[in-house]
């Protein structure tokens, strides 16, 4: 990375070397891209989702590859919460590149307790609330479709942390911008966009869903357009920093989603892709600043709006 080049930001009083960040799911708790990629040319690391207890996740088939992206119908499988803090915090907190945890639960109430939970727990830098959880009191509608059921969801975590709350919004609804401002009036410090768009694949020999839970979240290039559309609505819409993700692949691809207003953005698929993507894309920010003059990434923040 180039030392002339600022790639510095700052996300709800949080330092980022970088204004890179790893999408939750796609990098799982880090230790299984240490040897393929720096991390310390990461902003932070967000690791996979956290629930109350131990989930198996859903029955395979699981991902399935599209023509520009990736299916995915993991259903959050982790270790819980307890598990996570004594198996893989510790080296966590070994890594010097600030720490956000994903957060999940099946009823408010839940993101309420994982939010205490882990609300004085040393190193942890930030919680990001998934509300595209399903939301068992609402017949398994997630929690992001719906304002009320979104701002249940942020109200029960902002009532039980200080640490800074950065809301994962669902692009499944018919106005982010409506969901930012209801997530933002319930104290939201940051937002992050997009999760993945539901979606499936029929397996034509068997005539029937190729996933064995019918539908899953659509990833990769192919969703980047609508992502950064979605980010530059809602840069517009709220005074709240952004993260924004959605198909991010290459240096250019984080450059147009800071132009288009986020502060930050995270790469998902492309981990899977390119293990170095990190780098790749860190690099390729620095190059360009060089390039184009520009001393400090801050400076392009929003820019494709004045």
């Amino acid at each position: 990375m180039n030392k002339q080049v600022d790639l510095s930001v700052e996300i709800a009083g949080i330092h980022f070397r970088t204004p890179i960040t790893t999408a939750s799911g796609t990098f799982g708790f880090g230790q299984e891209y240490a040897d393929l990629t720096d991390l310390r040319q990461l902003g932070a690391i967000t690791v996979k989702g956290i629930t109350p207890e131990p989930r198996q996740g859903n029955p395979g088939q699981r991902l399935i590859e599209t023509p520009a992206g990736l299916i995915n119908s993991v259903g959050l499988m982790n270790p819980g919460v307890e598990a996570f803090l004594t198996d893989e915090l510790p080296w966590l907190l070994q890594q010097d590149v600030p720490l956000i945890v994903n957060i999940n639960g099946k009823t408010a109430e839940e993101y309420g307790e994982m939010a205490a939970r882990l609300d004085k727990i040393a190193g942890i830098a930030a919680l990001e609330v998934n509300i595209s959880c399903p939301n068992v009191k609402e017949g398994g509608m997630a929690f992001g479709t719906k304002p009320e059921t979104a701002a249940a969801a942020v109200r029960a975590a902002r009532r039980n942390t200080k640490l800074p709350l950065i809301v994962k919004l669902s692009p499944n609804v018919t106005d982010i911008a409506l969901m930012a401002k209801v997530v933002e009036a319930e104290g939201a410090d940051v937002i992050s966009l997009i999760n993945t768009l539901l979606a499936m694949v029929i397996d034509l020999k068997l005539r029937k869903p190729v996933l064995a839970n019918t539908f899953g979240g659509l990833s990769g290039p192919a969703i980047r357009p609508i992502a950064l559309r979605m980010v530059y609505q809602v840069y517009q819409a709220v005074r709240l920093p952004i993260i924004g993700m959605g198909g991010i692949m290459t240096a250019e691809d984080a450059l147009s989603f800071l132009m288009a207003g986020a502060s930050a953005i995270a790469l998902g698929t492309a981990n899977f892709v390119e293990p170095d993507s990190i780098g790749q894309v860190a690099g390729g920010l620095a190059a360009w600043c060089q390039k184009e003059k520009v001393s400090a990434i801050r400076e392009i923040i929003g820019c494709a709006h004045r």
